[in-house]
This record gives C-alpha cells, structure tokens and sequence, in this order.
C-alpha cells in the first residue's frame, strides 16, 4: 500500500498522533506511555504558553488506514535568537521498521525548514528543555522513565541512514542507595551550613513547597542559561508547568535549601517512580490508572526518580549540591529505597556526573540529539 503523510489538524488527529506509541510498543517491557492528557497538553496551542515563541506542525504517516509514524516539527523563535543557529528541531518521532516511512516524515520537517530559510534540523527536541529530548542510542533493555523518551534499537539506525550525525549526548546513571549516611558527608554538611549560611527547607508537607515554585523555576532559569539549547522559560510557563507538576512532588524526595534571608539557593526534585504505574494505566488516570499512580506515589515505593536539580550560580561548587545529595540520600535510606534513576545529564557535565563517584553507580543510558544541514 502507498505510504502517505498527513499533517495534524484537529482533535482526533491529535489524539491519533499521541496514541500511536501505545500500539508500537505494546507488549514492551522497557517503554513507559506518557500521561495523554499530558501530551495533548503539551500539543496543543491553546494549551501550552511555548506557543507565543514557538511555531510546530505535527504529521501522521499511514499505510491505508493504519498509522506506521508520527514526528513534530518545531521553530523555536527564541532558541534562534538567543544561540544564533538558524534550526528547525524535530521531536515525537516515532516509527516502524521502516526506511520509507523515517524519510518520509524526517522529509517534511526538512522541507518545511527549507521553505524557512533554515540552515539545519536537529532533534529529538521538544519546545523547551522540559519536554523529551534525545533520541536513545544505549540501554534498550532498561526501563525507561516518565521523563525520558523510549525508543527501539532501530530508531538511531535509520537516523544515520538518513545523514544525521551526532549534535551533542546525554547520559543517565542508576544510583543505588546505601545503608547509611558516611560520617564524612554529615561532618561536611555541617560546615556547609555554618560556613554559607544556608540551611534545608523543613517542608512537612506540599503546601511547605509551594511558596517556592516560582523561585524554582526562575532559578532554573539563571542556572540552565549556557546548557545547550536552553531557552528562558517565560512568566506564562513558569505558571503553566507549576500547575502541571507542583501537585504531584514529594516532600521527602524534593529538598530546598535557602540562604539566611529565606531565598532559594538550591534544590533537587525526586519523586517514586511512575514507570510501572504508567505502564499499567497505559497513560491514562481514569477510570483505574489513577490508583496505580497513588500506589506509586506512596512511601512504599523502592525505587525513585531525580527530575530536576539547581544551584544559585554565586554557590556554585562549594558544596551545596553535595549537601542536598545527603539529604535526599538520608529521606530514601529511612524509606528503604533501593535505587535511585538520575535524569538525563550532558556528558560534557562533569560537575554533575563528579557526584556519582561516592555512590555505587552505573552509567546505563545514552540518548542523542542528531543534527544534519539543510542544502
């Protein structure tokens, strides 16, 4: 059957575009669904502020009536002014075993880039540095995370076949949690605290962390502003993503530290890990997948996900962040926590990656972003 492309352009295209995994990866042991009302969320412009800076076209592949692939096309208006580098980002590909079928949709981004007078496109990407971004390359037989993308071996293959090269990777380590804080990290807490005079967040509950969701947000803002590809988050998505993920955070994986005057200096967001409980919901909350997700969210849970974590650039590299590694590591040995997943670091990030040496570690995923010129 003749392979078409068909462009997005309306709700149940929508919904057709962010199924699609579900029946690529069903019977899977390592893909993780995201939440769909998340993605369609995520997808639409009434919904997510990114739209005001950004411009994105989203097509379905079909053989016949059967969908065989998806990708998005984003011009990120923003990332162009800021980095100078005229490029169209793809992100939500997805795809069968297919040639015909990856060129075909990597084809209309191209185009489209073209009739732009774009230099280069590069992905996955999604419109800012929280949405998925980088294409797996190792560690298919890992389970994958709510935060990260999930994609078959075959995927990066046809990548190369299609002239893409590596642009930049990302790695990510799983941390197992030890039986006790080393004395050593408790006298070294200690002095950070009276030398800088910063001390944690005594937060019991959620209503503790929400005073601070701005402030974390415009941190994130000022530390992640030279990361590759990073683009300021505006006031609009800084509310939009407090309302998307606030709610969920734990009190005993998100640890806060401020200064003596009750400012935000740093913090590391950790929370249970969904992976199973999304797996079981195949991402949706209603009418059931909401009770795997509060069994997930419970301290019985054994395995845990860091999400997000900064430092106020005037304390950087002197010992904050190893402090909020003690603390979080404290919360998950009272808790018997068995392992904890990082999330994606640039392995050019050698300050991050420098905090794993003191833990038992594995580095067990790559993923990459892939660039190619357009001619």
């Amino acid at each position: 059957m003749d392979l078409k492309v068909i462009e997005v352009t309306g709700k149940s295209d929508l919904k057709k575009f962010v199924k699609f995994p579900l029946k690529l990866y069903k019977g899977s042991k390592e893909f993780v669904p995201s939440l769909i009302f998340d993605e369609m969320n995520t997808l639409s412009p009434s919904k997510n502020p990114a739209y005001e800076y950004c411009d994105a076209k989203l097509w379905i592949a079909y053989r016949g009536n059967e969908v065989v692939g998806r990708i998005a096309g984003i011009i990120n208006h923003k990332f162009i002014e800021k980095w100078n580098k005229k490029s169209i980002r793809f992100g939500w590909i997805d795809f069968v075993d297919d040639e015909e079928v990856s060129a075909a949709l990597i084809k209309k981004v191209y185009d489209w880039g073209k009739e732009n007078n774009l230099d280069e496109i590069h992905g996955p990407l999604g419109f800012t540095d929280l949405d998925y971004e980088g294409m797996l390359v190792d560690g298919f037989n890992e389970l994958s995370t709510l935060a990260t993308i999930y994609n078959y071996p075959y995927y990066p293959k046809h990548m190369e076949k299609l002239g893409f090269e590596k642009e930049v990777d990302w790695v990510e380590f799983e941390i197992k949690v030890p039986e006790k804080i080393p004395e050593k990290a408790d006298r070294v807490a200690k002095i950070v605290m009276e030398k800088l005079k910063v001390k944690m967040l005594d937060a019991k509950s959620k209503k503790d962390l929400v005073p601070y969701g701005k402030e974390l947000f415009d941190l994130i803002n000022v530390a992640f502003k030279d990361l590759f590809g990073f683009v300021t988050l505006s006031d609009k998505q800084i509310q939009y993503y407090i309302k998307q993920y606030l709610g969920f955070i734990s009190p005993d994986y998100t640890k806060i530290i401020i200064d003596e005057n009750r400012k935000l200096a740093g913090f590391v967001i950790g929370m249970p890990s969904l992976s199973r409980a999304l797996q079981k919901s195949k991402g949706k909350l209603f009418p059931f997948g909401f009770i795997h997700m509060l069994r997930a969210l419970s301290k019985s849970n054994k395995y845990i996900d860091l999400y997000l974590g900064a430092i106020r650039p005037d304390l950087q590299g002197k010992g904050v962040d190893a402090l909020l590694m003690t603390e979080i590591t404290r919360s998950s040995i009272k808790n018997k926590v068995i392992s904890a997943e990082t999330n994606i670091e640039l392995e050019t990030n050698v300050l991050v990656q420098s905090h794993w040496k003191y833990f038992d570690a594995r580095q067990h995923k790559r993923r990459r972003c892939f660039y190619k010129k357009i001619l």
